[in-house]
C-alpha cells in the first residue's frame, strides 16, 4: 500500500535520506523510529508528496504526486496548522468540499465526538489550544475515510483520553485494513500496537523488525542499542 524504493533527499550537499526503502501492507501498522535529525520527518515529507526526492514513492500503486494517491492518503502533520479564521467545522467542510465528499456530515460528527470536540465546532481555530488543533488535524485526516494514513509525531500535545482515542482509532483503521505509517520518538506507547518497526539513523533505515519475527528484547531497548551504539550504519533486516 504505502511503498518507498530508493528515496534519496539532499539538502545541499547533506543526504536527510539516503537510499531509503520500506514498504506497509494494508492493515499493518508501521512506526518510523529514530532520533532528532535521523531524517524521518523528511521521509514523511517525501511520501505526502511535500518535497522533491529522488527515487520512486507510490501509494496503492499509484505515484504519491497523483490525484488518485492524494485521494486515499491522510496526513496528520506534527505540527497542526489551523485556518486562524475558521471554526473546527469549517475546516472540516472545506477539506469534504476540496475532496468532493457526500454525506460527510455524519461521519464528521462521530469524528468529534470521538475526541471530546463535539462541542467545539463553532470555535475558532485560534482559538483552541495546541492539543485541540492536533485533534482537528487528525479528524480532518480521517474524514476523507482514506486507505492509508500517516501519522508524523501524533500523540504530541494531546491530553490522557486524546492519546487514548487516538490509538484506538489507529487500532480500528489497522482491522480495516488501512496501510497506516507513524513517524514517534515515544516509543512506549506505539509498544503494544505495531506490525514493522523501521529504525533510522543518519539518513538511512538500519534495521526493520517484524512483530511475527519474535523478540527477545523490548522495541525500546533494540532501539537504544541500536542508535546509541557507533558502528551500525548500514541496513539490515
Amino acid at each position: 500500500m504505502i511503498s518507498v524504493k530508493n528515496i534519496t533527499k539532499k539538502y545541499a550537499k547533506q543526504a536527510a535520506c539516503d537510499n531509503v526503502s520500506l514498504n506497509v501492507k494494508p492493515g499493518e501498522i508501521g512506526v518510523l523510529l529514530g532520533p532528532n535529525g535521523a531524517g524521518k520527518s523528511t521521509l514523511i515529507k517525501s511520501v505526502c508528496g511535500l518535497l522533491k526526492y529522488d527515487g520512486e514513492i507510490t501509494v496503492n500503486g499509484f505515484n504519491n504526486r497523483s490525484i488518485e494517491a492524494k485521494r486515499i492518503l491522510g496526513y496528520v502533520p506534527e505540527f497542526p496548522s489551523l485556518y486562524p479564521m475558521l471554526t473546527v467545522w469549517e475546516h472540516l467542510e472545506f477539506i469534504a468540499r476540496a475532496y468532493r465528499l457526500e454525506n460527510w456530515e455524519n461521519f464528521a460528527d462521530e469524528l468529534l465526538l470521538r475526541f471530546d470536540m463535539a462541542d467545539k465546532k463553532k470555535k475558532l481555530g485560534k482559538e483552541l489550544s495546541k492539543g485541540m488543533q492536533q485533534k482537528v488535524s487528525v479528524c480532518c485526516a480521517l474524514v476523507t475515510a482514506p486507505q492509508a494514513v500517516v501519522f508524523d509525531e501524533p500523540l504530541v500535545g494531546l491530553d490522557p483520553h486524546g492519546i487514548r482515542e487516538l490509538k484506538t482509532v489507529i487500532t480500528d483503521l489497522k482491522t480495516e485494513g488501512k496501510a497506516i505509517l507513524i513517524s514517534t520518538h515515544m516509543i512506549e506507547s506505539m509498544e503494544e500496537n505495531w506490525d514493522i518497526t523501521f529504525i533510522m539513523k543518519n539518513g538511512r533505515i538500519v534495521r526493520e523488525i517484524r512483530r511475527e519475527d519474535g523478540l527477545l528484547s523490548k522495541l525500546e531497548d533494540i532501539y537504544f542499542s541500536i542508535t546509541e551504539s557507533e558502528g551500525e550504519t548500514g541496513e539490515s533486516k
